[in-house]
């Protein structure tokens, strides 16, 4: 799946979908430009890639990612969050204005302040990589054991079978993928905490609330500023809690609560 120059891009709406089939590809993902993503990519073997820069966040997590790319010579840019719906490729592509540019995708005439569109273009005039790194880290971390469970997760993408009824600390942003209501987690957790990506266009940040609250799932965002979006155990550290649905205002869940509370008061309620 090559891109030529003028031709179109892959898009996709997580980094999680890329694989074989994107390789020398230049793509627009909905994800954030943090280090899990990027190194997705670049086990994928992309030509370029444009992110959702996440609001930036701490540390630049949202961003992150692009200096990783920046060492394998991978261009790589964002769009800004609040031009583009986090968890929507095509939303990027279409709206997306760039927010952030590394050293590679400079070099081909990518600039903030760029459409989308217009970068992509620039950026397939990239070379195809020549290596793949290796495989993505660990990012799945046991918090505490017992019923139920604690894990942070990098990635909701991580989340399985096992871990039903289990407590899902998340370093994903709280957007649907694509918009579509069953992207929103793909098995019954107790509880899940996601990051807020800076909330950004449309309030995509904390789209997967409302639908968790429809499944009984207490779910509740922390404010990127407070915790490293792409990472389980920043957002269960650091995090400050942003947002919650009703489900979780039940269980006391407030603004500005730290994530360990929260996740204190999902274990009274659930413990066995």
């Amino acid at each position: 799946m090559s891109t030529p120059p003028g031709s179109e891009p892959a898009v996709v709406d997580s980094a999680t979908e890329l694989g074989d089939g994107h390789r020398a590809a230049v793509v627009v993902v909905g994800s954030h430009g943090g280090r899990y993503p990027a190194r997705l990519a670049a086990r994928a073997g992309v030509r370029a890639i444009v992110f959702n820069d996440a609001g930036v966040g701490l540390d630049r997590a949202g961003v992150a990612g692009l200096d990783h790319l920046e060492a394998l010579g991978v261009p790589a840019a964002a769009v800004s969050h609040l031009t583009a719906r986090i968890g929507d490729g095509g939303d990027a592509l279409r709206h997306g204005t760039i927010s952030y540019v590394n050293a590679p995708a400079r070099a081909l005439g990518c600039a903030p302040g760029m459409p989308c569109s217009e970068a992509v273009r620039a950026l397939a005039r990239a070379g195809t990589p020549a290596a793949r790194p290796a495989r993505p880290e660990e990012s799945r971390h046991l918090l505490r054991d017992g019923r139920p469970r604690v894990w942070a997760l990098d990635s909701a993408s991580l989340a399985g079978p096992g871990d039903e009824g289990d407590v899902l600390v998340t370093g994903s942003h709280g957007g649907l993928l694509g918009g579509t209501p069953g992207s929103a987690l793909r098995v019954a957790a107790a509880a899940a905490v996601f990051n807020d990506a800076g909330i950004g266009r449309d309030g995509a940040g904390l789209g997967r609330l409302p639908v968790l609250d429809t499944r009984g799932i207490a779910a509740v965002t922390v404010a990127a500023t407070s915790a490293r979006v792409g990472d389980g155990r920043s957002t269960y550290h650091d995090g400050v809690l942003s947002a919650r649905n009703e489900t979780a205002a039940r269980l006391g869940a407030r603004v500005g609560m730290p994530t360990p509370e929260f996740v204190g008061l999902v274990l009274k309620a659930t413990s066995y």
